[in-house]
């Protein structure tokens, strides 16, 4: 057993100690071959929410200053996947790392935001990162997550047990856009199509 999967038990059910939460749409996670999965973040339990519950090994984006936090965290991260990226810049070897797991066959993650919202709300997506989305024509599986903000915000110490809902949703198919100026004629359309779809998958049950 790979410390992948370790990782992933753990989180999976830890998270569901932790919450009650409501799991939907795991079936349109591909059964093989290469993946985007992108999702809104709201909290610390997010990446283990959202990872755990996914029955394919995804490479998440985290940020590069975690891998230097310590020697635990940089075999921990490295251990589950993660690619470390430098924020608020383009990371010219993040994106090779990504494209080179999908060449692969296995999934990515990202989180479009780049951090965890700081109200509860959809923050605006990183354009570089909805950019990447478009390069290799792979399927984009959305995935909404609500109720984690209300669980553990980024400022309190420790969670409340609250309920909490994750839903992956349909495969989004871009299709392949090779160059700088094709991805950025698709930029806008997809940013706002993702948006839709995360905001719908994001719903709180009931609302």
């Amino acid at each position: 057993m790979s410390w992948y999967t370790v990782f992933r038990l753990v989180a999976k059910w830890s998270t569901r100690a932790l919450t009650r939460m409501e799991v939907s749409g795991t079936a349109n996670i591909p059964r093989d071959g290469p993946f985007f999965l992108v999702a809104n973040h709201l909290s610390t339990l997010d990446p283990l929410m959202v990872q755990g519950n996914c029955p394919r090994r995804v490479h998440f984006f985290a940020k590069s200053t975690q891998f230097t936090a310590s020697r635990a965290f940089h075999w921990f991260l490295t251990n589950v996947s993660a690619i470390p990226a430098r924020r608020y810049r383009v990371d010219a070897q993040a994106v090779r790392t990504a494209l080179r797991a999908l060449e692969h066959g296995d999934g990515v993650g990202i989180y479009l935001e780049g951090e965890r919202s700081w109200d509860g709300t959809l923050q605006p997506f990183r354009r570089g990162a909805v950019r990447l989305l478009l390069k290799p024509g792979v399927p984009v599986i959305p995935c909404g997550v609500a109720g984690s903000y209300e669980a553990w915000p980024r400022w309190t110490r420790s969670p409340r047990r609250v309920r909490v809902s994750l839903r992956y949703g349909e495969p989004i198919h871009f299709g392949v856009h090779d160059t700088r100026p094709d991805r950025d004629r698709a930029l806008d359309a997809a940013a706002e199509q993702l948006r839709v779809v995360i905001s719908d998958l994001a719903r709180p049950s009931g609302a």
